[in-house]
């Protein structure tokens, strides 16, 4: 059976003096744990039972992936926060419940009784990388090019595939102008948008970070505080860019809004042709703003 790589966060990062005692307790005792105390022992749990004990898609995907999915000989990240690889281990016992484990640890409001037992490498440890490189879920996979990249010397900024990409000349302009756009963000949108930023890194929401891709830019309506998705069209063919902002969209509702809050979406573009118009004829969520590129050259005579 294939190995398979999977990111797993022991611990809310922001809790500095808890996080550092429960990954030192993991490193000692060769295990990395979950939350979810609050369903009890759900190890012998079945599809349905567990949707039915779990309020939300998120959380029962994550769950089902923790106890069904990783299995011995599978690889472990444990992440601390979204820019920094504590260790890497190999699973060698498949997850299992224990309510009692690491409660001296964490303490009664936090310990996390659900287990997964690790042999943890030597390296690396420590890993920091000078952006966000983790998606904010606390359990995720990733592939083993995925894996590779982490793990490597240098972690190399993936363009798109060139498979994807229709228009190569639109997409070298486009992405110059992602940064023209995040550069003078204020004056574009006239204070109705704002750059998100985030709380854990606190860094802008440009090329966002997500377990199912980067987000081009990550915004926020400053009097609602609903979410607004930007992307570029950056030279890829329609289907896949709707596809894509509907897919982040997604993301967005199932992970930061909160308290009512919506997201919406907009896509940059030069033109629209008419296979976006008919696919967007079908979300009232969506906007398309054109851009326009005035560029000539003019005699000049010297003198």
């Amino acid at each position: 059976m294939a190995t398979r790589y999977w990111v797993i966060a022991p611990f809310d990062s922001t809790i500095r003096d808890i996080w550092e005692k429960v990954w030192q307790f993991d490193l000692t005792n060769n295990v990395i744990s979950v939350g979810w105390r609050e369903l009890g022992d759900i190890s012998a749990y079945n599809e349905d039972e567990l949707r039915t004990a779990i309020d939300n898609t998120r959380s029962f995907n994550m769950l089902w992936d923790f106890y069904h999915s990783v299995k011995k000989g599978d690889i472990v990240i444990a992440r601390k926060g979204r820019k920094k690889i504590a260790g890497i281990g190999t699973v060698t016992k498949p997850a299992y419940f224990n309510k009692d484990k690491n409660l001296k640890v964490a303490g009664s409001e936090y310990y996390y009784p659900n287990h997964v037992d690790i042999e943890w490498h030597d390296n690396p440890r420590d890993k920091e990388f000078d952006r966000i490189i983790f998606g904010m879920q606390p359990i995720y996979e990733i592939t083993a090019p995925q894996y590779q990249e982490l793990v490597g010397e240098h972690l190399v900024n993936v363009s798109e595939p060139e498979e994807d990409i229709e228009n190569k000349t639109e997409f070298v302009l486009e992405k110059y102008l992602e940064d023209f756009i995040v550069s003078n963000f204020t004056a574009i949108f006239r204070n109705e948008l704002v750059l998100y930023r985030d709380p854990e890194e606190n860094v802008i929401g440009q090329q966002y970070t997500t377990d199912v891709g980067k987000i081009d830019i990550l915004a926020q309506e400053p009097n609602t505080g609903n979410y607004i998705v930007i992307e570029l069209k950056k030279g890829r063919e329609s289907d896949i860019i709707v596809g894509q902002i509907l897919r982040y969209m997604g993301w967005v509702q199932e992970n930061l809004c909160k308290n009512g809050k919506m997201v919406k979406g907009i896509i940059i573009c030069k033109d629209i042709d008419p296979r976006m118009a008919y696919a967007l004829k079908m979300t009232s969520n969506i906007i398309v703003k054109r851009y326009q590129v005035d560029f000539t050259l003019h005699d000049t005579t010297i003198k």
